[in-house]
């Protein structure tokens, strides 16, 4: 079968690719989810949600060695043809070798932030990226000019989060912004 990967900054489209390429799979009658990482809970708990509001049920999975193996007994036990993961940038490393072997026997797509506030590569995404059979780069627009935004700024009273703050902190419109390359400010 195959591995695909989306990757973007924030507010991107990401989600809602995902879900997209879910659906189409079990729209042509093949068995299908969505797996998210459990400490998210932006807009619900029990799905995975875009940030305009669409909407598709989950499977929710720890952030360890022993959630990343639930998903392939989920897979098993339901016998899933097409896997999604949602915010796969959440995930510990070991996510990486398990989706590529699922990608064996099963189709396998999961979305996730290119770079992490920082402008540093998230890891597991790009790992995964370069094992893909197939990448999908998407892109955001820039809140400052307009233009093409690849970068994720974080926020903190208006103004961009200092550099000691943690890489993962969930959150919306209320603390990052889509940013191109000239408009991104790097934290100090």
């Amino acid at each position: 079968m195959t591995l695909e990967v989306i990757i973007g900054p924030m507010f991107s489209g990401k989600t809602s690719e995902l879900i997209r390429l879910v659906e189409r799979e079990v729209y042509a009658k093949k068995r299908g989810a969505i797996f998210k990482i459990a400490f998210d809970r932006r807009y619900s708990a029990k799905q995975v949600v875009t940030h305009n509001g669409l909407r598709y049920d989950a499977y929710t999975i720890e952030s360890s060695d022993d959630g990343v193996e639930r998903i392939r007994k989920i897979a098993d036990s339901n016998g899933l043809d097409a896997i999604g993961v949602d915010e796969v940038n959440f995930f510990p490393k070991s996510v990486v070798g398990l989706l590529d072997d699922l990608a064996a026997e099963k189709k396998v797509i999961a979305c996730g932030l290119n770079l992490d506030f920082r402008a540093e590569p998230f890891q597991t995404t790009m790992e995964l990226a370069a094992r893909a059979d197939r990448v999908r780069y998407l892109s955001a627009v820039c809140v400052v000019c307009g233009q093409e935004a690849t970068r994720t700024q974080r926020l903190v009273g208006g103004k961009p989060a200092p550099k000691e703050s943690p890489i993962i902190a969930v959150g919306g419109k209320e603390m990052y912004e889509p940013r191109c390359r000239d408009c991104y400010v790097a934290p100090r």
